[in-house]
């Protein structure tokens, strides 16, 4: 729900194509800025939009000073577009505009709310690099980094390789390439959810009209997505983004090596390897083994703690919109021309009923709130009509209808 005042911030427009409401997710670059984004190589921004005909919150990445000149990419986009998975942002469309005062291009997104990336969740720490730091002469190593002291619990590494590689093989699969594997753009939502952003924007950024397939170098973009999967699980293996530089692989391969599983270290040797063939991400699968059903088996108890809290709150909206009708009834000043609407017929018993829920009072005449109460006697209130004589005083408007002997045992029928 978060917004801006746009005398704040003027360069972010009130609307884009059909977009309003657009708030910054990240800090926007200075209007000088020349120094372009490490990934795409154009300068980016990132904004939580609310689309004008569905009313949904989106995520719109902005590449500015952008100009499309071919518009061939559209079809990469649209197979894009039809991509549908538990661990890849969706990409839902993308559009030119020049509301920002130059020509930009506009990629809409899922937007997954309190997400963060796996660079803020894991590689945020300085400190973390120390064992991969170059050491003054003389100085002694540090105690070295173990699981639980320092580097990651194992099961949740292969958490996230379950779920990388699930995303990857259903991109592989439609015969594209991820190309954003990096913690940069892998998203987290609570605990261990990732969910991979950005896809789709690098095939239109160097998209090449003069070439006749341009899917045919996607195998070439396949190969390198693996092993970018092998830079990142390396580097959560060793807890810092330094252990992937070129210097410091043998010492990163050293760490995995004492702290973890063979097979681990034989994932990550394979994803880093070149080998003399095209290599597929199901190649990893036996190397994963059981422990996929470590992670269908968390899936799926999970499911099981969700389904059972939402079984609690079920009848929350029925009781939402019962007390919407009541109140529309409720003490109405005038209806038809008639003053006393309200006050006559089932329309009092209503009213009734609405003192006996909210009004009560103890026996020193101080309220008495109750929510217990409230909803016990909310829940005797069912839709339909009744199969109760009108004359019994229990057949109400709005076909509702109330057992006010139940609510109110005092009451006789005739009451």
């Amino acid at each position: 729900m978060a917004q801006i005042d746009q005398a704040d911030i003027p360069s972010v427009p009130a609307e884009v194509d059909s977009y309003h409401s657009l708030f910054p997710l990240e800090p926007l670059p200075p209007p000088n800025r020349i120094h372009k984004s490490s990934n795409f190589g154009y300068i980016t921004s990132c904004y939580k939009a609310v689309n004008g005909k569905d009313d949904l919150t989106y995520c719109l990445r902005r590449v500015h000073g952008f100009r499309l000149v071919n518009t061939k990419c559209m079809s990469l986009v649209d197979t894009w577009k039809k991509i549908q998975h538990s661990n890849i942002v969706t990409l839902r469309e993308m559009f030119t505009t020049k509301v920002f005062g130059e020509h930009s291009l506009v990629f809409a997104y899922d937007f997954h709310a309190g997400a963060e990336t796996m660079m803020s969740r894991h590689f945020n720490d300085p400190s973390a690099d120390a064992y991969f730091t170059k050491r003054k002469w003389g100085q002694h190593d540090g105690p070295l980094p173990r699981q639980h002291a320092g580097l990651l619990p194992e099961s949740l590494i292969w958490a996230y390789i379950v779920q990388l590689s699930s995303a990857l093989r259903t991109i592989h699969t439609a015969g594209l390439a991820c190309r954003v594997m990096d913690p940069t753009k892998i998203l987290i939502t609570g605990k261990t959810r990732l969910h991979v952003n950005c896809v789709g924007i690098f095939d239109v950024l160097t998209y090449d009209g003069s070439q006749s397939n341009p899917v045919a170098v996607m195998p070439q973009y396949q190969q390198a997505d693996l092993i970018s999967l092998g830079k990142v699980v390396l580097a959560l293996s060793c807890n810092s983004l330094a252990g992937i530089q070129r210097e410091n692989l043998q010492k990163a391969m050293e760490l995995v090596n004492i702290n973890y599983s063979s097979d681990l270290k034989n994932l990550i040797l394979y994803l880093l390897t070149d080998q003399n063939r095209l290599r597929s991400v199901n190649d990893i699968m036996p190397m994963i083994g059981a422990r996929f059903y470590t992670q269908l088996d968390a899936a799926q108890m999970r499911n099981d703690v969700i389904e059972e809290d939402l079984a609690k709150e079920v009848q929350n909206g029925r009781l939402f919109r019962l007390l919407a009708k009541l109140g529309t009834i409720n003490e109405r000043p005038e209806f038809q021309k008639d003053p006393a609407w309200s006050e006559t017929g089932d329309r009092y018993l209503l009213k009734l009923f609405r003192d006996h829920l909210f009004h009560q009072v103890t026996e020193a005449g101080t309220p008495w709130i109750d929510l217990s109460h409230i909803v016990s006697c909310l829940n005797k209130v069912v839709y339909g009509q009744s199969s109760v004589a009108p004359q019994s005083g229990i057949l109400l408007c709005l076909h509702l209808k109330v057992d006010l002997l139940s609510c109110c045992p005092s009451c006789t029928l005739e009451q």
